[in-house]
């Protein structure tokens, strides 16, 4: 059996984080979303089928021709938008044969994907999907079942409960002949769940599987600190490869990536992973729910809290990172602080697609794109974005997003006078 998963999508939502890459090459755990996608498919699957389109360069150098020794082939989507329109285009790459197709940016475990092979077998189906009870749908397509088969799949059927579709489907390949009549929708796209109904319509058998553990689609950027803490939380395995200096200290489980040095006073608590060759300390304090990634450094008089600091940043002097997305190549200056608490203790909302969303976070700070470089004395408001590019002055009170490549400077009336 092949594996279709889905990667041409922008992330707009994912902003400045998807400025220059693919969402789902982002790293959560100090490893790309798509990694995840990739393990848990590996299994059941002898081949992967990728469809790629936005900023594909960096998905083909970064995940490379294989994993675990399995083929990787790359498919450029074909013209036009949605889900069916990706599936078609792998269409010369399976051939005759059944075939599972996932969405890149969603998170799932490997017993999701057992029993979904087991529904689709045990019913003889033509298709089957995922499925999960939610007590709201708002922002899922709903699924409407009959015994052990799918009767209907309706989109964002409002705030009503039920089984949402979660994004993970099992095919044959004349799925194809449904894909070519699946009509573009209101969105503008070709959905594969207007494909799935018109299966239903013409009698195919589409089953169903109810999945009952951790899923997480990673649309907006607090989606990844939940699945970052998630993974540590779950997943971590206590782990020292690099050098710890005597006198600091290291509360399990820690991951730590080779050739990275620990120095005297720096504290950590687990579950915090650390990359290959960073520069921890001296005398910092990273507490749970942390990962910093490779050629990393956070140093003296740092506090970092429950945050994701992506390769090759930098946090040096002085500074708190508390609920924080970091992204490559960032810098910040002495005494630059993330807010990530409203006064009036409520939920913090953010700009997506310029419109504001409540992140149903009482406590979430900056979210930071890559090559930024901010000044000394900076501080951020909760749930504010700097855009990939930009440099942020000395003192600058970051209470509203920075645009990707901007120069952002506070301009001072001086008066020097004759003592």
């Amino acid at each position: 059996m092949k594996a279709v998963i889905l990667a041409a999508g922008k992330g707009e939502r994912l902003r400045p984080l998807t400025d220059d890459r693919p969402k789902v090459m982002l790293k959560v755990a100090n490893r790309p979303i798509i990694e995840y996608v990739l393990e848990n498919l590996d299994p059941f699957v002898d081949e992967f089928i990728i469809i790629v389109r936005y900023e594909k360069e960096k998905l083909i150098d970064g995940l490379g021709d294989e994993f675990n020794g399995k083929p990787i082939t790359y498919v450029d989507q074909l013209p036009g938008e949605g889900t069916a329109k990706a599936i078609e285009s792998a269409k010369e790459q399976i051939g005759a044969e059944e075939f599972i197709v996932a969405n890149g940016d969603i998170y799932f475990e490997i017993d999701g994907v057992k029993e979904l092979v087991g529904a689709f077998k045990r019913e003889k189906a033509d298709a089957a999907l995922l499925v999960k009870e939610f007590d709201d749908l708002s922002h899922f397509g709903k699924v409407e079942v009959r015994e052990n088969l799918v009767s209907v799949v309706k989109e964002k059927p409002g705030s009503v409960p039920g089984y949402a579709n979660l994004g993970v489907y099992i095919f044959k390949p004349d799925v194809f002949e449904f894909l070519q009549r699946t009509p573009v929708s209101k969105r503008g796209e070709y959905e594969i769940t207007d494909t799935i109904n018109l299966m239903i319509r013409d009698g195919k058998r589409v089953a169903y599987a109810v999945y009952s553990g951790y899923w997480n689609d990673v649309g907006r950027p607090w989606n990844l600190l939940e699945l970052n803490e998630y993974l540590l939380k779950n997943k971590l395995k206590h782990s020292i490869r690099g050098i710890v200096e005597e006198g600091a200290t290291i509360v399990p489980p820690v991951e730590i990536g080779e050739g990275t040095v620990v120095r005297s006073g720096a504290y950590i608590i687990g579950p915090v992973k650390i990359g290959k060759n960073s520069r921890i300390g001296p005398n910092c304090f990273i507490r749970p729910y942390t990962s910093i990634g490779d050629n990393c450094h956070i140093g003296n008089a740092v506090e970092v809290k429950n945050s994701i600091i992506m390769d090759h940043s930098n946090a040096p002097h002085l500074n708190y990172v508390g609920d924080s997305i970091i992204g490559e190549n960032t810098n910040l200056g002495a005494g630059t602080i993330t807010a990530n608490l409203r006064h009036d203790k409520g939920t913090i909302r953010v700009e997506v697609k310029g419109k504001l969303e409540d992140s149903g976070r009482k406590k979430l700070g900056a979210i930071i794109g890559h090559n930024v470089k901010v000044g000394i004395s900076v501080s951020i408001y909760p749930g504010r974005k700097i855009g990939s590019n930009s440099f942020v002055g000395p003192g600058v009170i970051v209470d509203r997003n920075v645009p990707s490549g901007s120069l952002v400077v506070v301009k001072q009336e001086k008066a020097v006078m004759k003592r």
